[in-house]
């Protein structure tokens, strides 16, 4: 079954392009233009990507994505943020909020089918070794559910990603550079910074003092480590 992905652009002529070239790699498209229910729209559809312009006509784009991310429904659905603005608070802000990447108009529709591509292909997962326990952590790759003793986290696609590479890979150190590779992959379009807000954001979810972490700690001057804990 062709994997879905839907467009959030109110741009008609861009929205168009999308849709076209989406549907020509094989994507079912819905291109939706980020009027009022629009949130409503996208949970009715399921969507396996969003892509989400940031500059929409009732609202924006950052606060659709953080009503995405309360949805119990599209929570970890990836979201690609497009946009004209090129600042480097605005790709920031967005990847805080819960966005997995982040496109500068003007963009090739090669590039855009590549980075769906990598972000689908990370979502998809071989059935095996579905249960993963590390201390009071436990993680489902079938249900893409992970439990901190008995309180299931709310994470999205991306936070999820890296603390099952973390869970996998404990006790062992690893750059910010090397974490790239492994979350993001080789079609990665992100710098070393996004590591940082990524960890951040995880250690809220996890961590009981997320200056003072337990288990996802710095190593001073290379990058990160998952402690086992308990």
């Amino acid at each position: 079954m062709a994997r879905k992905v839907a467009i959030v652009e109110d741009e008609a002529e861009l929205a168009s392009l999308l849709d076209y070239n989406l549907t020509r790699n094989g994507y079912q498209a819905c291109v939706l233009p980020g009027a009022k229910g629009t949130l409503r729209e996208l949970e009715s559809w399921k969507p396996d990507l969003i892509l989400l312009d940031v500059m929409l006509p009732e609202s924006d784009g950052f606060e659709l994505c953080r009503q995405i991310r309360q949805s119990a429904v599209l929570a970890r659905t990836p979201v690609v943020f497009l946009t004209a603005r090129s600042d480097e608070v605005d790709r920031v802000l967005g990847l805080e909020i819960g966005g997995d990447d982040y496109m500068t108009k003007p963009f090739s529709p090669r590039e855009l089918i590549a980075r769906v591509k990598a972000h689908l292909r990370r979502e998809e997962r071989e059935e095996e070794s579905l249960q993963v326990g590390v201390g009071p952590f436990r993680l489902d790759r079938t249900s893409r559910r992970v439990f901190l003793r008995e309180r299931e986290l709310e994470l999205t696609s991306t936070e999820f990603k890296l603390l099952e590479f973390f869970l996998t890979h404990a006790g062992r150190a690893y750059s910010r550079d090397q974490l790239l590779g492994e979350v993001w992959g080789e079609q990665r379009f992100v710098t070393p910074r996004t590591v940082d807000v990524h960890i951040r954001r995880l250690r809220e979810h996890i961590e009981e003092e997320p200056d003072n972490p337990r288990y996802l700690t710095t190593v001073r001057g290379f990058g990160y480590r998952f402690e086992e804990g308990e």
